[in-house]
């Protein structure tokens, strides 16, 4: 089976758009999110209809965690709390009941595949894995991991392979898993990378040949920041799409 991984689309249309039009040469044949469907963008409801239909599974993410009412985000900067504001009133019923239902983290035990918004560990703090110092907090729950564990959150595409003592941070290119070690892989994000790379991320995995790939395409910035521009978002999130920070 291959799967499309993707995560953080953060109501980016024209990310999640040309991301779909690239999976279409990769004969997917499940897709799974990992979170974060809405926050910063300026489309929300347009996101979250495309990946209701589209997900097997989607995984709930701190912002959707936030505009759903599923957890306290007044400690977040005044920017990204009015943004998550504006999408609780933007998102049609449906959608908001569907935020209402994501699961934290799902087993794929098929595959032998977790998915998370972030770290496994205390997946419901959406506590961030992007340095082997934070991969190192999964040890003691090692045996409970699936072969692959796939996050988002960080926006960053990570690679950590895992022993029962140890972690070893690999570069973040395509790569066939090993049997003697398990895998946390960060996924990058579709709506806003935070690696000075501004082309959407996302992902494909193999499930029979264990290859893992990281995958990247433009997309049209300059619509994508108008239309935060225009649902008077803080200017910010629109300048970050140009720089890919």
């Amino acid at each position: 089976m291959r799967l499309g991984i993707f995560s953080d689309v953060h109501a980016n249309y024209e990310a999640l758009s040309a991301v779909l039009e690239a999976y279409k040469k990769e004969r997917i044949d499940i897709f799974y999110c990992l979170g974060d469907s809405v926050g910063y963008g300026g489309s929300p409801n347009e996101c979250v209809d495309i990946i209701r239909r589209l997900a097997r599974l989607t995984i709930l993410g701190n912002h959707d965690a936030a505009v759903a009412g599923r957890m306290d985000y007044s400690y977040y900067y005044e920017a990204a709390r009015h943004a998550l504001d504006t999408h609780a009133a933007m998102l049609t019923s449906e959608n908001m009941a569907w935020l209402k239902g994501l699961p934290y983290r799902e087993k794929l035990d098929e595959f032998g595949v977790d998915l998370c918004h972030g770290s496994p560990v205390r997946f419901e703090e959406f506590e961030y894995i992007f340095a082997p110092e934070q991969a190192r907090e999964c040890l003691p729950i090692f045996e409970e991991l699936g072969n692959l564990t796939v996050i988002g959150h960080s926006h960053l595409c990570k690679v950590f392979a895992l022993t029962t003592t140890e972690v070893e941070e690999l570069p973040a290119v395509d790569l066939t898993l090993g049997g003697d070690r398990k895998y946390i892989i960060s996924v990058g994000s579709v709506g806003q990378p935070r690696d000075y790379d501004n082309r959407a991320s996302y992902t494909v995995f193999d499930t029979t040949t264990r290859r893992f790939e990281f995958k990247r395409v433009e997309y049209d910035v300059e619509t994508a920041a108008d239309k935060v521009l225009r649902a008077r978002l803080e200017r910010n999130f629109a300048h970050r799409l140009f720089l890919g920070v």
